[in-house]
């Protein structure tokens, strides 16, 4: 039998975002087991011998953005909008044809496009393609619409019922947590596969080099400060406000909050909240997102660019206060790089990660006085430090290592086509 073919379906493969960090470990799995990859989205940053960019099944495309404006919020749509939504998933389920066509795919992975709403025209694309089809598809579900205060209201239900996702004879579900998987059965009637997030944790993370030596000295952090790293987007789920009080707690002049990611796609309100909290609690706040790229590379004025990976080799500590995760890389990260990390107890840690026996500065909502000295400890006590984040690296070998996902994937494919990937 030949190579494989695997279609990865999304609106966006292209930065650090969790769907196109774990696209990319999936295929990478797959190519180990004989499978190529191929991409099809509306903003992509893979290699075009290999992928199709159709601009409407972005998110951000002006009409898929006018049609969200417009359907959100509201509990009726009008008939024109409903003649226009299935008008742009004919367009896209062309597109998708063609994709097939063009790369023989044999399987589909459907990255979140079929669970959460942001393209709602492609969610109708993929739905009628996979029922015309019958083509094998896993349907990878990073985040529901109904975890989403902002698409409670809406005005189109009928369509949220029948393609987010839809319940289709060729198509497996997974789910990157227990509540996903609960609510998935619970909702649709439908098991799924519940494949956490991973990490190469058999390898492990390569150490400082000659490249990012000198990544202190760049962002004005100096030798005997310490960095505490927020890398995490610029959003108010992401309850940054947390770290600086944590910061300012701490009392501790050399201890720098340093954030890697930009604000993104939901405004700079919130930056511009978290500046004035953290001057007027005199905390020493860096946003380094201009100086931090998805990979080593420089800049077009010049400037050396670092990746993510080379800002956690130098982080003292990583602070992670998020309100909600779908699962939360960042935590994941934290321990693959074998960092300390401060952890607000948000759902999916507590009845996901935690009862594994991972050890972190844990709060509730907010910080107190026993974070405060775990932290002070940490910083003071490099015994203590390197239990505690070789602990947390061995057990991400157990739980959350490309052994496990390979695991899976072998069960998800031998289920849709009767063939073992070995």
């Amino acid at each position: 039998m030949g190579r494989r073919k695997i279609g990865f379906v999304s609106t966006r493969f292209a930065g650090t975002d969790g769907v196109s960090l774990e696209s990319t470990k999936w295929a990478d799995v797959l190519a180990d087991h004989g499978y190529s990859s191929y991409w099809y989205a509306g903003i992509l940053d893979r290699d075009p011998d290999t992928s199709m960019l159709v601009p409407e099944a972005s998110f951000a495309h002006p009409d898929i953005a006018a049609i969200n404006a417009e359907v959100f919020g509201r509990l009726s749509r009008t008939r024109q909008m409903t003649r226009k939504l299935f008008e742009i998933s004919e367009h896209l389920k062309g597109t998708l044809y063609d994709f097939i066509e063009k790369f023989s795919i044999d399987i589909l992975v459907v990255e979140n496009a079929l669970c959460m709403p942001m393209n709602l025209p492609l969610g109708i694309a993929l739905t009628h393609l996979i029922v015309e089809t019958g083509i094998p598809t896993i349907g990878h579900h990073h985040d529901f619409f109904w975890e989403r205060d902002r698409f409670s209201v809406n005005a189109v239900p009928d369509i949220l019922e029948k393609s987010f996702p839809p319940v289709l004879p060729s198509l497996q579900h997974a789910t990157i947590n227990t509540a996903a998987e609960q609510d998935l059965a619970m909702r649709k009637g439908v098991s799924s596969h519940l494949v956490p997030n991973v990490l190469d944790f058999e390898n492990g993370p390569p150490p400082i080099d000659a490249y990012d030596q000198d990544l202190r000295e760049q962002i004005g952090i100096a030798p005997d400060d310490i960095l505490a790293l927020q890398p995490t987007r610029v959003i108010p789920r992401k309850g940054i406000e947390k770290s600086i009080e944590l910061i300012a707690e701490l009392g501790e002049p050399r201890c720098k909050l340093v954030i890697t990611h930009e604000a993104g796609d939901e405004g700079r309100e919130y930056e511009r909240m978290l500046r004035h909290v953290a001057k007027r609690a005199q905390v020493d706040l860096r946003f380094v997102n201009t100086r931090v790229s998805d990979e080593r590379e420089t800049s077009p004025d010049g400037q050396k660019l670092y990746s993510l990976w080379d800002v956690y080799r130098h982080a003292d500590l990583v602070t992670f206060p998020s309100l909600y995760e779908g699962f939360g890389n960042a935590l994941l990260e934290a321990f693959f790089c074998r960092k300390p990390v401060v952890v607000n107890r948000y759902a999916v840690f507590i009845s996901d990660i935690e009862p594994k026996g991972f050890k972190v500065i844990s709060m509730s909502g907010y910080v107190t006085p026993e974070s405060l000295n775990q932290v002070r400890r940490v910083f003071d006590d490099e015994a203590f430090r390197n239990e505690m984040v070789d602990h947390n690296y061995e057990l991400g070998r157990v739980y959350y290592s490309y052994r496990v996902l390979r695991r899976k994937l072998r069960t998800l494919v031998f289920q849709l086509t009767g063939e073992d990937i070995v």
